[in-house]
C-alpha cells in the first residue's frame, strides 16, 4: 500500500489531535462488523452446549470448545487471505465491501438453516468474510493516520477501538436478550441485520474514502494467480480427505487450525525478512516486533477465555438469578468490553499526553499482561462458595479488570505494526498482527479443555501466573526490543 503522500497531499485535517477525514465512517463500518461478530460469539458456545430441547446442538464441552477455538482461529487466519487479496487482486475498499456481504450471508445461514449444516456453512462464511473485511479496515485507519506522531496514532487507534468495541458490547447485549426471549436462530438473524447496517453505512461514504483504498498496488500476474488457485484447490482437497479419513475431527480441529496459523505466521514473517526490497532498517524493526507478537498472542489466549472457559464457569457455578429475573449468560461476554470502552476514552483524551500515554509499547504490553493475570488470580476466590452460588457481580468485576487490560495491548499493537510495516507488505503485516488473535483463540480453547480436568484453584493460579510471568519476561528484554523498534518514550 502506498504512502498517503504518494497519492495526494495530507489533508488539512491532518493536524495533530484531530481525526482525519473518513476516520469515523471507517470506524462505524468496523462497529457494525463487531456488532454482528460478537453478537454471534456471545451465544455460540451456549448454542453448542444447550440441549436439543432448549434449542441447542447438545455437544460435549470438549467438542464445543474445540469448535469455538477452531472458528476463532479460522476467522483470524483468514485475515492473511484478505490482506493478500487487497494487495494483489481487489482494491481495499472493494475487498471490505465483499467481505461484509459474505459475513451477512453467514449469519443468515445460521438463522435459517437448522442443525450442524447451518452451523458449519455459517461459520465458514463468517470466517472468510471477516478475513476480507477486518484487516483492510484496520490498515485503512493506519493509512488515514499516515505522517502522525506515535502519541497521536496511539490515541487515534484508541478512539477506533473505543468505537468498534461499542459494537462488541451492543452485539451480545441484544443477541443475548433475543436468545433468551425468542431463541438462538432469531438472535443469529439479529447479527445479520447488524452487518446489513454496516454495509449500508459503508456504501453511503464509499466515494469519500482515500485514494489509496481504490488502488491495487501490487497486482498479481495471471499465470501466478492460476498457480494460487491451483494450490488452494489442492489444499482444500487434502483437508477434505483428512476429514473423510477421520484424522481431523471436531475434537482436534482447534489444534489443527492453530498449527496452520503458526505455520502461516512463520512463513509470513520469513517472507518479509527474506525480501530484498525490504530495507535493513525495516527488517530490524520487524525483528523487534516478533517478541511483541508472541506477547500479544499469549495475552489474547488469556483474554479470549470469555468464549471458552468463562461459559463453562458461568453455566456450572454462577448464580444468575436477580430477584425474579435471570441474567442472560451471553451478557458476561461483554462486561470486559464495557470496561475497555470506558478506559479507551481515557487513553484517547485524558491520558494521551500523560506519562501513561508516553510509555513505550513494551511497557504498555507488560502492564496489560500483568493486569489480566491479576484478574484471573482473583477468580481463585470463587472456591469460597460451593456449587452454583458464585456471585455474578464478582465474576463481572474480574472480567472488567481483564477487559480494561486490553487498552494496553490491542490498540497499541495495531498502532505499532501500522507504523513499522514495510510499505510493500503493509496489509499483510497487519494481517500477521491480527493472527495473534487466531493463536490466542487456539490457546483459549486449550485452556478451556484444561479447565474441565483441573481444580478451579489450580487452573486460575496457572492462568494468572502465565500473565504475570509473561509481563516480567517482557520487561526484562524491553531495552533490546525498543532499540530494534527505534521507539523510545515520547
Amino acid at each position: 500500500m502506498a504512502q498517503q503522500s504518494s497519492l495526494s497531499p495530507l489533508p488539512a485535517d491532518a493536524a495533530e489531535g484531530r481525526a482525519p477525514r473518513g476516520f469515523w465512517s471507517v470506524t462505524l463500518t468496523e462497529f457494525w462488523e463487531r456488532f454482528s461478530y460478537y453478537g454471534l460469539q456471545g451465544i455460540l458456545t451456549y448454542y453448542l452446549l444447550y440441549s436439543l430441547a432448549d434449542g441447542g446442538l447438545e455437544l460435549s464441552p470438549t467438542t464445543a470448545i474445540s469448535i469455538v477455538g477452531a472458528y476463532g482461529g479460522a476467522v483470524y487466519l483468514s485475515q492473511v487471505m484478505g490482506a493478500w487479496i487487497a494487495d494483489r487482486l481487489l482494491a481495499q475498499r472493494t475487498t471490505i465491501l465483499v467481505g461484509g456481504s459474505i459475513i451477512m450471508v453467514g449469519h443468515i445461514s445460521l438463522a435459517l438453516v437448522p442443525g450442524t449444516t447451518g452451523l458449519f456453512i455459517g461459520l465458514a462464511a463468517i470466517a472468510i468474510g471477516t478475513g476480507l473485511l477486518k484487516t483492510n479496515v484496520s490498515a485503512l485507519v493506519g493509512t488515514l493516520y499516515g505522517g502522525r506522531s506515535r502519541v497521536d496514532r496511539d490515541a487515534g487507534f484508541s478512539y477506533f477501538y473505543m468505537g468498534v468495541n461499542t459494537g462488541a458490547v451492543l452485539g451480545p447485549l441484544l443477541t443475548g436478550f433475543a436468545q433468551v426471549t425468542w431463541g438462538f436462530h432469531l438472535a443469529f438473524g439479529l447479527a445479520a441485520i447488524g452487518m446489513f447496517f454496516g454495509l449500508v453505512q459503508f456504501l453511503l461514504r464509499y466515494r469519500d474514502l482515500p485514494e489509496a483504498s481504490r488502488v491495487v498496488f501490487n497486482p498479481i500476474r495471471p499465470s501466478a494467480f492460476a498457480a494460487v488457485v491451483a494450490g488452494a484447490a489442492v489444499a482444500i482437497g487434502v483437508c477434505a480427505a483428512l476429514f473423510g479419513a477421520g484424522i481431523i475431527h471436531s475434537d482436534n480441529l482447534n489444534l489443527v487450525v492453530g498449527g496452520v496459523i503458526i505455520a502461516v505466521a512463520v512463513y509470513g514473517f520469513g517472507r518479509i525478512l527474506g525480501t530484498r526490497s525490504v530495507t535493513a532498517s525495516e527488517k530490524r524493526r520487524i525483528r523487534g516486533y516478533l517478541p511483541m507478537w508472541v506477547a500479544e498472542a499469549v495475552y489474547m489466549g488469556l483474554l479470549l477465555q470469555i468464549f471458552t472457559t468463562i461459559p463453562l464457569l458461568v453455566t456450572a457455578r454462577v448464580d444468575l438469578t436477580v430477584g425474579n429475573w435471570e441474567i442472560p449468560e451471553a451478557w458476561f461476554s461483554f462486561v470486559g468490553t464495557i470496561a475497555l470502552v470506558v478506559t479507551l476514552w481515557f487513553m484517547g483524551s485524558i491520558w494521551k499526553n500523560s506519562r501513561v500515554g508516553r510509555l513505550t509499547p513494551t511497557n504498555k504490553f507488560s502492564f496489560g499482561l500483568a493486569m489480566i493475570g491479576f484478574a484471573y488470580l482473583l477468580m481463585v476466590l470463587t472456591e469460597l462458595t460451593p456449587g452454583r452460588t458464585v456471585s455474578p457481580w464478582f465474576i463481572a468485576l474480574c472480567l472488567a479488570i481483564a477487559g480494561a487490560s486490553e487498552l494496553f495491548v490491542s490498540p497499541i499493537g495495531m498502532s505499532l505494526i501500522t507504523s513499522i510495516a514495510p510499505e510493500k507488505f503493509r496489509s499483510q503485516a497487519v494481517a500477521l498482527k491480527i493472527l495473534t488473535l487466531g493463536v490466542g483463540s487456539t490457546i483459549s480453547a486449550v485452556l478451556g479443555t484444561l479447565y474441565t480436568s483441573m481444580s478451579s484453584i489450580g487452573f486460575f493460579c496457572m492462568v494468572g501466573a502465565i500473565g504475570i510471568v509473561s509481563a516480567l519476561l517482557l520487561r526484562l528484554v524491553r531495552r533490546p526490543i525498543e532499540a530494534m523498534l527505534g521507539m523510545p518514550e515520547a
